[in-house]
């Protein structure tokens, strides 16, 4: 009985089982969306991403394949309520049930505004918006380079401002696509076919006004960072005064239509020439006023006797000079002489005082021979020493034959 029992029993193995319950499920929940909020997202080496979808009281594990991220157009984070497109399978090797994502769309904002609020975020904390790395836009450029679609009314805005404004500036257009698919990439080019050329002293880069999907080149990182990085003054001119762009925040300057750029770009010529005529009447008043003052500062001068004659103080330094020279030999002579007579005192008395002043007097001076040395007693003597006499005309060479004192 119990034989018969276990016949008739339907045995699956663990893979069987799995494969049916994955069946079930994929023909059941397939093609589906699923709201919830993300948590535990993890972003694999291998371009996968892998996440929890959760709500109040449930969750389910989910997967999201690197060639269908790759087509999101904003950042998966932790917290973002989502609406996921896919379908429900199972994962044969731990058994358990996930969501393979195909499309994720971010709820309750749209895709493209939480892509912009995203890149907006990324691209400050990365100091691409720093008012210390814009630069000062030129007062009257020489050349002004316009980036904008060819067809569009924001080329033929910008053309009719300057014209009015200042119709002798030199203007050079790249025509670019701005909006579809390429654009962004054309209006980065453009910008850096500028700053390769220097053709231009500040460029203009905008379009006319639109949606959001219309403007959405100018909200792209590649235009961006193409700005960021211009060696050439940049001023945004992108839809109305409401729309802004990533392209405004980033650049140097941002106008509100591309005409205000006009505007912004260059001054009204016909005020510009008011204003230095007025600078000029001002500076020749105040030359001449200056001149004025000049003059009758230097009129005393003119007047003085140094200007009148001015070898006149030549004269009187030159009469004062000789007076010097006179004075300065009269007391030179006077002086001389008095050194000289003292002179003359004081070598009398040192030839009084000498030997040869004795010798005069009839006295003699006796030497030792050989070294000349003079002899002041026989006590420097002694028997057969030489000695050497002076008189006081010549002198005589004697041997000592005997000492006693």
């Amino acid at each position: 009985m119990r034989n018969q029992q276990t016949a008739h029993r339907q045995i699956f193995s663990v893979s069987e089982i799995t494969r049916n319950i994955r069946f079930i499920l994929e023909e059941s929940f397939s093609g589906i969306w699923v709201e919830g909020e993300i948590t535990n997202f993890k972003s694999h080496t291998s371009g996968h991403m892998y996440f929890t979808l959760k709500d109040e009281t449930a969750q389910i594990q989910c997967v999201m394949f690197r060639a269908e991220n790759q087509k999101l157009d904003f950042e998966l984070k932790e917290g973002l309520s989502v609406l996921c497109f896919g379908r429900v399978s199972v994962y044969p090797i731990r058994g358990q049930y996930q969501l393979y994502m195909e499309r994720i769309e971010p709820k309750g904002v749209g895709a493209l505004q939480l892509q912009f609020e995203q890149l907006k975020a990324k691209l400050k904390d990365e100091g691409l918006f720093d008012e210390a790395h814009k630069k000062e836009i030129p007062y009257l450029p020489a050349r002004i380079g316009l980036i904008t679609s060819i067809d569009g009314a924001a080329l033929r805005d910008i053309l009719n401002v300057l014209d009015r404004r200042f119709f002798s500036v030199n203007v050079i257009i790249h025509p670019v696509p701005v909006q579809g698919k390429g654009a962004a990439e054309s209006i980065a080019s453009a910008i850096g076919d500028f700053n390769e050329l220097k053709n231009a002293d500040v460029l203009i880069v905008g379009r006319g006004g639109g949606s959001l999907e219309d403007l959405w080149a100018f909200n792209e990182e590649i235009v961006a960072r193409a700005i960021y990085n211009s060696a050439i003054p940049v001023i945004s001119a992108v839809g109305h005064e409401i729309d802004f762009t990533i392209a405004d925040f980033v650049a140097d300057l941002r106008a509100a239509t591309p005409s205000a750029a006009a505007e912004i770009v260059l001054p009204l010529k016909d005020k510009l020439v008011l204003e230095i005529m007025d600078l000029k009447s001002r500076a020749f008043q105040a030359f001449t006023g200056r001149l004025k003052f000049f003059r009758q500062a230097l009129k005393p001068l003119v007047e003085s006797r140094g200007l009148r004659d001015p070898l006149g103080i030549f004269k009187i330094k030159s009469q004062k000079l000789d007076e010097l020279k006179k004075n300065l030999e009269i007391n030179f002579g006077t002086f001389l002489k008095f050194k000289t007579e003292k002179f003359e005192g004081l070598m009398g008395k040192l030839e009084a005082l000498g030997p040869l002043a004795a010798l005069k007097r009839g006295f003699s001076v006796s030497l030792k021979l050989p070294e000349e040395k003079l002899i002041r007693s026989v006590c420097f003597l002694k028997k057969g020493d030489w000695v050497k006499t002076k008189l006081r005309e010549g002198f005589f060479v004697s041997e000592v034959k005997a000492v006693s004192n």
